[in-house]
């Protein structure tokens, strides 16, 4: 079943309610709302790779609020064990059984702060439950509904004590963004409520997470030409035979780039992806799947001009495929 225009149009409305909601807490960072919420309704999650005290977590927490769900923050540090993330069993001697008690990882919109700051072990007891939305303790699985997306942080300074984030877990973030610093007329609006606590604002619900998981269900129905799919295999492909390039983008992050065009495409109103959807998530969806080679990278190669060139080089298609 493909979306219907009336659907796509009901979509954007209710996607640009979620913004503008969001924008009453982050101010001047529409790009970036809209791509967490694409992030969203296209069942992924978000890398946010950005300075202290540039709004992450009043980011992730009006997220949850607009889509009436919970949220958990966690902060990354390295004695931080798996099982704080995930929950543990516990024995109760009155029923004479082990418990299992959750972890903060059960809630709509996580929060993991400073991600890069735990050990590896720690990183990687969040890779099943991105993955398939799951946790898995003593053999027994437990569910951790939805909608449900991951939101982490790391500070891109400050490298002492820190371990970088390996490429399969990278591979499982649907897209790596930055808020960065508010302009002049955001920052005097955020000055003028500077006797407001930032944990005591609040906003309204917009849609109920039940719409939202409905919403993302919907997002999977718009229609993509055979040649917008062969747009999308050409970058990728292309990533991979770059020769400043070590490691290219996988399958995963192709199909994600389709997942996310898709959901951007429904947010314009449209039940059909352009290449303009394609080419507008390139770099935030593909860039930080790349992993460059450490020459090229002393040369000041990074993988976001490596995309911009593949972009130049790939044009896109101009005509559908005939019928």
């Amino acid at each position: 079943m493909t979306m219907t225009p009336d659907e796509a149009a009901w979509f954007a409305e209710s996607f640009n309610r979620l913004v503008t909601n969001v924008e009453q807490v982050l101010l001047g960072k529409t790009f970036v709302v809209r791509l967490g919420f694409t992030a969203l309704l296209s069942e992924g999650h978000l890398l946010l790779e950005d300075y202290p005290g540039t709004g992450k977590t009043s980011f992730a927490r009006a997220i949850a609020q607009s889509v009436s769900g919970t949220t958990n923050r966690i902060q990354f540090t390295p004695d931080l064990l798996p099982g704080d993330i995930t929950g543990v069993s516990i024995y109760d001697q009155r029923d004479n059984r082990f418990e299992f008690h959750p972890g903060p990882i059960f809630a709509n919109i996580v929060l993991a702060d400073e991600i890069n700051r735990a050990s590896p072990k720690t990183q990687a007891a969040l890779l099943e439950v991105m993955e398939e939305g799951q946790v898995t303790v003593d053999g027994v699985s437990h569910p951790v509904g939805a909608p449900f997306m991951v939101i982490a942080t790391q500070n891109p300074i400050e490298q002492a004590g820190t371990y970088r984030l390996p490429e399969a877990q990278l591979d499982r973030f649907l897209m790596k963004a930055s808020i960065g610093y508010p302009d002049r007329a955001s920052t005097l609006r955020i000055l003028d409520g500077a006797g407001i606590a930032a944990h005591s604002v609040t906003i309204d619900p917009v849609v109920s997470a039940e719409l939202v998981v409905e919403m993302a269900q919907l997002a999977r129905t718009v229609h993509v030409d055979p040649t917008i799919s062969d747009y999308v295999s050409r970058l990728v492909e292309a990533t991979r035979s770059a020769t400043e390039v070590r490691l290219g983008v996988s399958v995963r992050g192709a199909l994600a780039l389709m997942r996310a065009a898709k959901t951007l495409a429904a947010s314009h109103g449209r039940h059909y992806v352009v290449p303009d959807d394609v080419k507008a998530l390139a770099e935030p969806v593909l860039a930080h799947r790349l992993v460059i080679d450490a020459e090229a990278e002393f040369e000041g190669v990074t993988a976001s001009s490596v995309i911009a060139q593949i972009l130049i080089e790939n044009p896109p298609p101009t005509e559908r495929q005939a019928v």
